[in-house]
């Protein structure tokens, strides 16, 4: 019977191993019901979850893809396929990349469900089972926010699907709802998650309790700025930025292009990333995206040349980021080079996808402080961190910026320092500079229709009990 693949549960949990933790173990024709027995079951259903994250239309490609190319930072070669469309605001209903984004997070949503149901009626240490719940619930939120902030109101399915006989057809959940169930999944993981010290060098791309703040400080500091914020939602997203900072296990790695470096992954600065390996484990190919065919890639995506100007010349981020093209005389001239690997394998690489690092904290805790107060010179301290670990002057706190001008500050920063890493599109929204920087670039004026996008339509044909956005 066909269904969406929103609905589907999790029937087998050994799956192919990613890197370090995730190691084949099979389970062949074992259901959920009768697979979770003891702790090796629940760490291998907890690593069913993690899989999740790694094929292409996931975070293998499309989540950055839609998070990224729906900004004007990254130029895309084709005029007409799916990612030109998202690149230039003419994406609908059908576009596939957009489906797989919606696909593929239920996906791991359910996953995790799974996990979360059935994890606490084995007997175990509760301090692991509490760890592994916790990784299982970051996990979801993290699929949630991706979701509310990508489609507005969505189902909020909280429970795997038991069987045919289910009502599959949720309707769309209010996001004030969505949000208080991100909300208090994350506050649990930050509770029960371990701290980054206390996670085992094998086990390393596991959920941290610094993980849960960040990710936490996020969704308050986005929720701020939606129908659903509350009053204390800028407060709460800087509370949980200190909280991160002020634990002293995260900081700025002291050269820029060490972040990226696979032979130093996971490392102090990196909060949360998503594992990748070469084979036989599963590779990145962000790097053959954007090499161009010179360098064997496929040159899809160059560097829009507003960015490339946009740079000081003594920026450290613009020399490890971005390259010249040797002999090259016309637009496009350079090509993205920040996810290189000395060691890649044909169309895979060893670089992690990262969620969250701390020097994004650094700037949303500059973001927090300005919405809560611009007078206060403190906000200058996050951002200023930054600026001075690439090579530039730090702005003087005495220098009076307004809200709206050092928002403009922020803009300018993360796109500098975060170009690739799955933020744009999100914080342009956030941060109210969608319409202004493709006007600005690119002379384009977009619709409001654009601050989401649409429900993919193969969700609207499976289930009427959806509605779609306004204006698709």
């Amino acid at each position: 019977m066909k269904k969406s693949i929103l609905f589907l549960s999790l029937l087998t949990l050994g799956l192919a191993s990613c890197e370090k933790f995730l190691e084949e173990k099979p389970y062949d024709f074992l259901s959920s019901e009768n697979f979770y027995q003891n702790e090796g079951d629940a760490v291998a259903g907890l690593n069913g979850v993690f899989n999740a994250l790694l094929p292409q239309t996931y975070f293998g490609r499309t989540g950055w893809q839609v998070t990224e190319l729906p900004g004007e930072l990254i130029r895309v070669g084709s005029s007409t396929d799916e990612r030109a469309q998202l690149s230039r605001f003419t994406f609908t209903a059908t576009n596939t990349e957009i489906n797989s984004w919606w696909t593929n997070s239920y996906r791991m949503i359910n996953r995790a469900n799974d996990v979360i149901e059935k994890v606490p009626a084995i007997t175990m240490d509760e301090a692991r089972k509490n760890n592994i719940i916790g990784n299982a619930r970051f996990l979801r939120a993290m699929g949630y926010f991706d979701l509310v902030r990508s489609f507005g109101d969505v189902p909020l399915v909280l429970a795997t699907v038991k069987g045919p006989t289910e009502d599959l057809r949720p309707p769309r959940t209010p996001i004030a709802q969505v949000y208080e169930q991100i909300i208090a999944d994350l506050k649990f993981a930050e509770e029960n998650c371990f701290p980054e010290n206390k996670i085992a060098a094998g086990e390393k791309g596991r959920v941290s309790s610094g993980a849960a703040a960040a990710l936490l400080a996020k969704v308050y500091v986005t929720r701020a700025t939606t129908a659903a914020a509350t009053p204390s939602d800028n407060q709460s997203g800087l509370d949980a930025c200190n909280r991160v900072i002020d634990s002293k296990l995260y900081s700025l790695l002291p050269v820029y292009g060490d972040v990226f470096n696979p032979d130093k992954e996971n490392g102090p600065e990196h909060i949360f990333s998503i594992q990748f390996d070469l084979p036989p484990n599963t590779g990145s190919i962000i790097v053959r995206q954007f090499l161009p065919s010179q360098l064997q890639g496929l040159g899809t995506f160059t560097v829009e040349d507003s960015l490339v100007r946009s740079y000081a010349a003594n920026d450290a981020r613009r020399a490890w980021n971005i390259s010249n093209q040797a002999g090259t005389t016309t637009l496009p001239r350079y090509y993205f080079n920040k996810f290189r690997d000395d060691k890649r394998i044909g169309n895979d690489s060893r670089a992690n996808y990262l969620i969250t690092r701390y020097a994004d904290i650094l700037l949303l805790q500059s973001e927090a402080l300005n919405n809560l107060n611009p007078g206060n010179p403190l906000k200058y301290q996050g951002i200023n961190q930054v600026r001075v670990r690439a090579g530039l002057a730090p702005i003087p706190t005495t220098k009076v910026t307004t809200k709206d001008a050092f928002v403009d500050l922020l803009v300018r920063e993360r796109g500098w320092e975060l170009v690739q890493e799955g933020h744009r599109y999100f914080d342009l929204v956030r941060l109210k500079r969608l319409k202004q920087r493709e006007k600005a670039v690119f002379n384009r004026d977009i619709d409001d229709k654009y601050f989401l996008f649409p429900i993919p339509q193969p969700e609207l044909i499976l289930n009427p009990n959806l509605t779609q956005n306004p204006g698709y």
